[in-house]
């Protein structure tokens, strides 16, 4: 499993991310550590307490960093010089709160590095797609160019649901779908029916989000594999109306 290193100057601000991020995706196993701020009340980083995060993090697959602002960087670049030993390790361009989301849904789901590291690095496309709608501009850049749908064939599973949940698929309810999709043996494709987005993976939590499903909205499932019509099922149950405990 992939594990996660955060770097911030805010020891603070890194655990309140880490919290965020768990409370979406609750039990995911992923080992996540955290090197931030120079004490609980200090500001800054030390390279060295990122290695030996890196290191915690590491169960042999591979690491991901994900870092906030300037000396965070560079403390994670002479982190990797001061390493005992080899660990394959990304240090991530994506945004700190929602690169953390995306790549604890993806690493949790049993992702590789390059999974997990597209995914982080790619985690602002939901809100840039949501800006620019709001702004009347239509979606910034095309977010179907950049989405890889896998191919689901002539035998798939296709049912248009209509999205009761209160919160449609935003946050934690988009993260929960991905996270039971990966536990499926079957190729899912979500679109937006209501608004013709789509379609996109939807063991992708990034491009999930582009969709941009709200509630009272249809969303198309196509799924194919032996455990497409569990999936559907899924998706179907996953949608419906019901109470979470806590705001998304």
């Amino acid at each position: 499993m992939i594990g996660l290193v955060v770097v911030s100057h805010s020891r603070a601000l890194a655990e309140a991310a880490v919290a965020l991020a768990a409370g979406l995706l609750p039990d995911q196993g992923v080992p996540v550590r955290i090197a931030a701020g120079l004490s609980d009340s200090e500001f800054g980083t030390d390279a060295v307490a990122v290695a030996e995060a890196i290191t915690a993090a590491d169960s042999g697959d591979g690491v991901l960093v994900l870092m906030d602002l300037g000396s965070a960087v560079l403390s994670a670049e002479t982190a990797l010089d001061l390493l005992e030993s080899p660990v394959a390790v990304r240090l991530s361009a994506g945004p700190l709160v929602e690169g953390l989301v995306s790549a604890l849904a993806v690493a949790g789901g049993g992702g590789d590095l390059d999974a997990v590291a597209w995914e982080a690095g790619n985690a602002l496309a939901a809100k840039r797609a949501q800006l620019a709608d709001s702004a009347g501009t239509g979606p910034a850049g095309d977010p179907q160019s950049s989405t890889a749908v896998r191919p689901v064939d002539d035998s798939a599973i296709t049912e248009i649901i209509e999205v009761t949940n209160e919160h449609g698929l935003h946050a934690r309810p988009a993260a929960e779908l991905v996270s039971a999709l990966r536990e499926v043996d079957a190729v899912v494709a979500l679109r937006n029916a209501t608004t013709g987005t789509g379609p996109v993976p939807g063991d992708s939590l990034t491009r999930v989000l582009t969709l941009g499903v709200h509630p009272g909205q249809r969303l198309e499932v196509s799924a194919t594999g032996p455990e497409a019509a569990r999936a559907v099922a899924k998706v179907r149950a996953l949608t419906e109306n019901r109470d979470h405990d806590q705001p998304r």
